[in-house]
C-alpha cells in the first residue's frame, strides 16, 4: 500500500503546484486532487487545462491516484429537485472525464443523503434515488474507463457494511465500488469489519482518525490519536487483497499547516510498517 494525501489537507490558498511540491518533498508516494465548482481543477476546466495538471504532477514526480469531490453535497443524487439530481449525473460524467485526462482510475462520489427538516429526504427514497443514479452513472464509468467509489460519509445513509455491500451489488458493475473512509465510520462501527465485508468491492481508502467519546466533528484528530485500530485495518486490507493508496484526508486548520502534512506522513509510515 502507498502513502497518499488529499488536497483538502492543505490550506485553500495554496496552488496545486505548491501543494504537490510540498507533498513530494515530504515523501508521499502519490496525491489525490479535488474537483470543484471553481478553481484550478473544476467543472469549467478545459481538457487542456486538466492535462496540464497531469503533466505538472509528472514533472514534480508525484503520481496522481484518484480524484475527490465535495460537489455532491450541493448537487446531491438524492435531492428532491429533479433538476439537481440531473445535474449531479452531469457532474459525475465530467469528473470521470477529468479523471481519465489525469490518468487516475477512480473518482470519489457521495451517493446522496437522508435529511429531515422542512424538505426531508426519507431513507427509502434516498436509497432508490441513489441506486438509480449509480445505475445510470455506471455506463459512463464503463465507457470512460474510470471507476466510481461510493464514499461512506456522515450523510445518515448506507450506515452499515452489509448495506453498503448490498447497494454496490445491486448496481452490479465492476466500475462501481466503495471508497472506504475509515475515520468517517468509526463513530458507527469498526473499520476492519467493513473491510472484511466489502472485500474486493473497495476501490480506494481514505484515512483519518476520530475519538468516539467526542462524537462530533471536533472528534477528528491526527492519525494515531483517535480510536481507529490501524493495525487491524491494514491487516484486513491485506487479507482483502487491497494494495492501493491510503489517502490521508486531514483538516488544514491551524497556524502551521505544513506540520500537519509532515506529522501525517510520519503516522502513515508507522501504520504501514505494522
Amino acid at each position: 500500500m502507498k502513502k497518499s494525501i488529499n488536497q483538502w489537507s492543505f490550506p485553500a490558498g495554496m496552488s496545486l503546484r505548491e501543494i504537490m511540491e510540498l507533498a513530494k518533498r515530504t515523501g508521499y508516494d502519490c496525491f489525490e486532487p479535488a474537483f470543484d465548482e471553481t478553481g484550478e481543477l473544476c467543472l469549467n476546466s478545459t481538457d487542456q487545462e486538466i492535462i496540464a495538471i497531469r503533466d505538472m504532477a509528472r514533472d514534480i514526480g508525484l503520481p496522481l491516484c484518484s480524484l475527490a469531490s465535495g460537489l455532491y453535497w450541493r448537487y446531491s443524487p438524492t435531492d428532491n429537485d429533479p433538476a439537481v439530481r440531473a445535474r449531479s449525473l452531469e457532474i459525475i460524467r465530467r469528473q470521470l472525464e477529468a479523471a481519465k485526462l489525469l490518468e487516475v482510475d477512480t473518482i470519489l462520489v457521495v451517493p446522496g443523503s437522508v435529511k429531515g427538516g422542512d424538505d426531508p429526504v426519507d431513507y427509502d427514497v434516498a436509497y432508490d434515488r441513489a441506486l438509480e443514479a449509480m445505475e445510470k452513472a455506471k455506463d459512463d464509468a464503463r465507457d470512460i474507463g474510470v471507476s466510481i467509489g461510493v464514499e461512506n460519509v456522515w450523510n445518515n445513509f448506507l450506515l452499515s457494511p452489509l448495506e453498503m455491500r448490498d447497494f454496490i451489488d445491486k448496481v452490479n458493475s465492476p466500475w462501481v465500488g466503495a471508497y472506504l473512509d475509515v475515520g468517517n465510520l468509526i463513530k458507527f462501527g469498526f473499520p476492519e469489519m467493513w473491510v472484511k465485508i466489502l472485500g474486493s468491492r473497495i476501490k480506494k481508502v481514505h484515512v483519518k482518525d476520530f475519538k468516539r467519546d467526542v462524537g462530533n466533528f471536533g472528534g477528528f484528530v491526527d492519525l494515531l490519536s483517535g480510536d481507529v485500530d490501524f493495525p487491524k485495518v491494514v491487516k484486513a486490507l491485506e487479507q482483502a487483497g487491497y494494495d492501493g493508496p491510503l489517502t490521508a484526508e486531514m483538516s488544514a486548520e491551524g497556524c502551521f499547516p505544513e506540520d500537519i502534512v509532515r506529522r501525517t506522513y510520519g503516522a502513515l509510515e508507522k501504520i504501514l510498517s505494522k
